[in-house]
């Protein structure tokens, strides 16, 4: 397994909106392709309180690829998202990284 770690920085204010939308929207699409969820976070102390923190669980990079690529290109998906957006961009920028556990880690 293969993991994915994605941190969406949000505009200033728009975190709440984030929320919601991953409530209503997202997690409805993602089961419908299959992907993953490993746990949703917030920093409840230090660095910044405007973003998002998520894993997802890959079985190895080419299932990625192809559940991620077809999650975004569903057309349901863009057309939800950019009603979402009508009031303005809700995330300034996302940082991500695939992460592969150790031999000794509790998450395999």
């Amino acid at each position: 397994m293969i993991y994915e770690l994605r941190i969406y920085h949000c505009m200033p204010g728009r975190l709440p909106d984030l929320n919601k939308r991953f409530e209503t929207i997202t997690l409805k699409l993602w089961e419908k392709h299959g992907i993953r969820q490993a746990g949703f976070w917030t920093v409840l102390v230090g660095g910044s309180n405007v973003d998002l923190y998520y894993m997802l669980e890959w079985k190895d990079m080419a299932e990625r690829e192809r559940l991620w690529n077809a999650f975004a290109t569903d057309p349901e998906w863009i057309e939800k998202r950019a009603e979402t957006e009508k009031n303005g961009q809700i995330v300034e920028s996302i940082t991500n990284m695939f992460l592969s556990p150790t031999a000794y880690s509790s998450v395999k």
